[in-house]
This record gives structure tokens, sequence and C-alpha cells, in this order.
């Protein structure tokens, strides 16, 4: 099944807008595609894709911004309903990194736990496994 065409037109236009180097301008954009009403109802694996673009972005600002805090605090609300829903431990990363932006190392360092307890048991030898262990030793 094919991704929401509204969503992929958002995250096109936002990737775009990225491309210009107009950082605060992209991360509104992400703001306001996870805080809108329509983003939790996509399919949870287009959610992550869209949540992954920003949260994992390789181009980010070392000292986060005001406006990256804000996109990142409107992917905490998505992030928190994937978790509650499916006990996915990449969600839980996404959200733990999420926390660090935010400036919250005390509850990403339980998440990030919690996501490697959950990897443990699906497979102790993944990369995300690995992952995990590298954020929790940088908290």
């Amino acid at each position: 099944m094919a991704a929401n065409p509204e969503l992929v037109a958002a995250v096109k236009q936002i990737a775009a807008v990225a491309r210009t180097g107009e950082l605060d301008q992209a991360y509104n954009g992400y703001r306001d595609l996870f805080a809108s009403e329509a983003f939790l109802t996509y399919r949870p694996e287009d959610q992550r894709q869209a949540l992954r673009l920003m949260i994992l972005a390789k181009n980010a600002p070392r000292t986060p911004t005001a406006t990256m805090k804000e996109a990142h605090r409107a992917a905490v609300a998505a992030l928190n309903e994937l978790v509650s829903s499916h006990e996915e431990p990449a969600d839980y990363e996404m959200l733990g990194i999420c926390h660090v932006v935010l400036g919250n190392e005390d509850s990403a360092s339980t998440i990030f736990r919690r996501a490697l307890a959950l990897e443990r048991q699906r497979n102790a030898s993944s990369d995300l496994c690995g992952e995990l262990l590298k954020r929790i030793s940088f908290l």
C-alpha cells in the first residue's frame, strides 16, 4: 500500500526547504506536520519514515535551536502514540533522541534503556543494540 499522498507531498516540501538551508523553516514544517490531526491517522510505517527524516537527520545543528526543539516536542506526541501501540525499539530510540534534544537526559536514558531491553529480547546482536548502548553511554 502506498503512503498517503498528502504526507508524501508535505515531506517533499519540507525536504526541499531543508535543501535550501532554511532549517528553521524546515523544522517549522515538521512541527506543523507532526502536530496535525491527520498525522496520527497515517499508517505507522509512514509516520516512522517522516519522523526518522527529521530525528535522524545528518545535517542537524549540534546545538538545538528553539525551532528545532518545537519540532521535536511535536514529534514526542506522535512517538508516544507509536510506542504505546507498537512497542518497537526503534520508536523508543527516536523518542529518546527527542528527549535529548529537549534537554531531558534522565528521560532519554530511561527510554533508551527500555528500547535496549526490548531489542535484546528480539536480537541481542543487532546494530540497534549497539546504537542504543552508544546513546546510553553518551548521557
